[in-house]
């Protein structure tokens, strides 16, 4: 639910009487608030050019209001309660009640004002990320501008000259504030609606945070040991999964505003690249991918035709970036025996289990105890048991019959008859035999190999 409130009144003091003191008699515009963690609807277009509105993962757009043509829209910095996974609250920072902070969507021509007012005990700024602007509304803390004291509000404003995806973020005391989670997603839609048009389109940033098990605030001067790795501050298994009827054109946007770049891989399809951060792809530069690397600071977007039905796994393909709450110091005991210092430890400890002799999997599996407020490492169940999967992973749900306006979570995917891979109970097939000698290698001559060397080393052509 959206609940509305005004933050600081008519009554706000602006940054000085020349900045945009035409508007300071008119009021603020409201500020909405979002308390919950789930993908909202999409924010209808209610002014201007027809657009098709985006749908953040676990997220929303922030609400606008029409002041003499210009769309005004209200950001509020503040220190903000994030529902990481159920079980999980990290203590953030963000805008409107959430972080990542709520989607700013606009048409490409209109006029922008954007009221920032800032809650936090220091000074910030906003940057807006990749979007063309007059200098002095760049949001440089000392460079374009002075920092936005505690309790105050400045105003940006800008005409949205070109269309795209963006993001937005701080630009004062950086680190900490971005490592404390304020970024959120800017999309400035094209005027003209039949340019790029598509059925279904997704946005989403990734997050990373260091937050010690049973720990509520992040590390702020990590660097690159994270332990939780997330789609919109969100862990799987609670990031919701994207949704779209057969035949449906999908826009994919990606953000990534974390220490690292993420290779995203979407099973089931090949995709095309149609955006970045420059702006539009032109179709004869496009290429195609099943994973698209996404570097820090940057996003991309892609494409495809949902022609294929089912549940088809997205997720970041470093493979350490779908878990939770990783300890990075342990030791690889697969293969180990621990039979015996497991006697020597239950003596002391008598719940101890011992695990990993195998591999990980099983920890998906077990209810373990865990501190307060700690996601565990891997969760989630499909219908055939745990996907052992967390942090950067969601789902592509592909249905026949769904109605454009319908995003809600289909259900587990129900597999025609003889599609899904199954046991084999038969005899197998005997192995082919090698020629003699090659399964070792001693069939090759020691002539041979100084031959094979030889030509393989000298690329200089002599």
């Amino acid at each position: 639910m959206v609940s509305r409130r005004s933050f600081l009144g008519a009554s706000v003091a602006l940054a000085s009487a020349a900045t945009w003191s035409k508007t300071s008699a008119m009021g603020l515009p409201e500020a909405p608030i979002m308390e919950s963690a789930e993908t909202q609807p999409p924010l209808l277009p209610v002014a201007g050019p027809d657009y098709r509105p985006v749908v953040t993962l676990n997220g929303w757009s922030l609400p606008f209001r029409m002041n003499n043509g210009v769309k005004e829209f209200h950001l509020v910095a503040e220190p903000v309660e994030r529902e990481m996974g159920e079980g999980m609250t990290a203590y953030l920072w963000g805008y409107n009640g959430q972080a990542p902070g709520p989607t700013i969507e606009c048409v490409e021509g209109d006029r922008v004002r954007i009221f920032v007012s800032n809650k936090l005990r220091e000074h910030t700024t906003v940057h807006w990320h990749g979007i063309i602007l007059p200098c002095g509304m760049d949001g440089v803390a000392g460079l374009t501008q002075p920092g936005i004291p505690s309790g105050k509000t400045f105003v940006y404003e800008f005409d949205a000259v070109k269309s795209g995806t963006f993001m937005y973020h701080p630009h004062g005391d950086e680190m900490v504030q971005m490592a404390m989670g304020m970024m959120g997603m800017f999309i400035i839609h094209p005027k003209d609606p039949t340019f790029m048009p598509v059925d279904r389109d997704y946005v989403f940033m990734l997050s990373s945070y260091d937050i010690d098990p049973g720990a509520y605030m992040p590390k702020v001067m990590e660097m690159t040991d994270f332990n939780l790795w997330a789609i919109n501050a969100r862990v799987f298994p609670d990031v919701a999964p994207m949704v779209a009827a057969t035949n449906d054109r999908v826009r994919v946007r990606v953000g990534n505003l974390t220490m690292t770049n993420h290779p995203i891989h979407m099973h089931g399809y090949d995709f095309e690249v149609t955006c970045t951060d420059g702006g539009w792809v032109r179709p004869e530069a496009r290429w195609p991918e099943v994973t698209i690397d996404i570097p820090v600071g940057a996003m991309r977007a892609y494409e495809f035709d949902a022609v294929h039905p089912g549940d088809w796994a997205l997720h970041c393909h470093k493979a350490h970036h779908t878990m939770n709450a990783m300890g990075h110091d342990i030791p690889t005991p697969m293969g180990a025996n621990k039979a015996k210092v497991s006697a020597m430890i239950r003596k002391v400890q008598p719940d101890y289990m011992p695990m990993g002799e195998t591999g990980m999997a099983e920890m998906a599996e077990m209810a373990m105890p865990l501190p307060e407020n700690t996601i565990p490492m891997m969760g989630g169940w499909g219908q055939f048991g745990s996907l052992e999967m967390g942090g950067m992973f969601s789902v592509m749900k592909v249905r026949d019959g769904l109605a454009a306006d319908d995003y809600a979570d289909p259900g587990d995917y129900e597999f025609p008859n003889g599609t899904v891979a199954y046991e084999w109970t038969g005899a197998l097939a005997a192995a082919p035999s090698a020629p003699a000698g090659s399964a070792d290698g001693s069939a090759f001559r020691k002539s041979d190999v100084r031959q094979i060397k030889m030509s393989g080393s000298d690329h200089s052509g002599h």
